[in-house]
């Protein structure tokens, strides 16, 4: 009886494994693990925007709209719950991008800003956020595309005979990704070249306020 009973457990995971069974789960295991580096990488960026603020508003503190919409879109990033489950959730995946997308967009301006205040940008502490910042950005963009990536290769299993067939039996189904419609801006990271008008800063005055 007993030999029998591993008889039917050693075919039943060859035919487990030949239908796609543990290819699922290995790719279940890359998305999750791709996602949480993302996730990781997005949440090094957030920690860094209040000091960024900070900096920034003690040389330019009328600038308020700008400080105003950066913490403003760090406070809708900070409100979603990037659990694991969210990538299975083409809503919530789509949320949270939208909500990355406006830090982005918030914080390229705010660099923006900066230029035109010659002492900030003459701030260690501020070009050593502004550093952070870019390598964080980069950090982004390659942890996104890995994450990218996994869903691909996880997507093809899922659709591909005859795995489709243990998909259906099982209940795995195709995971959303990122859209290509704002990939190139999320991915792309906010940069000031700040040498280029190095020369032109040291003898303009600072603006009054």
């Amino acid at each position: 009886m007993r030999i029998r009973l591993m008889t039917l457990v050693i075919v039943l995971s060859s035919l487990l494994s030949g239908c796609g069974y543990n290819t699922f789960q290995t790719g279940d295991e890359a998305v999750k693990s791709a996602w949480a580096e993302v996730i990781n990488q997005y949440q090094r960026r957030a920690d860094l925007v209040p000091n960024l603020v900070s900096t920034v508003q003690g040389y330019a503190s009328h600038e308020k709209e700008v400080l105003t919409q950066v913490t403003q879109a760090r406070a809708q990033v900070g409100g979603i719950q990037a659990t694991p489950e969210l990538v299975n959730d083409p809503a919530a995946l789509a949320r949270f991008q939208q909500a990355q997308a406006g830090l982005t967009s918030a914080l390229s301006r705010l660099l923006v800003v900066a230029e035109n205040y010659p002492q900030l940008k003459a701030d260690t502490a501020f070009r050593d956020l502004q550093a952070q910042l870019e390598g964080t950005e980069n950090r982004i963009a390659v942890a996104r595309n890995r994450y990218i990536k996994s869903v691909e290769a996880y997507n093809v299993s899922v659709r591909t005979f005859p795995n489709n067939l243990t998909a259906m039996i099982f209940g795995y189904s195709v995971k959303p990704n990122f859209t290509v419609d704002n990939e190139k801006a999320i991915s792309t990271a906010p940069k000031v070249d700040f040498s280029a008008r190095a020369a032109a800063g040291k003898s303009a005055p600072a603006p009054s306020y």
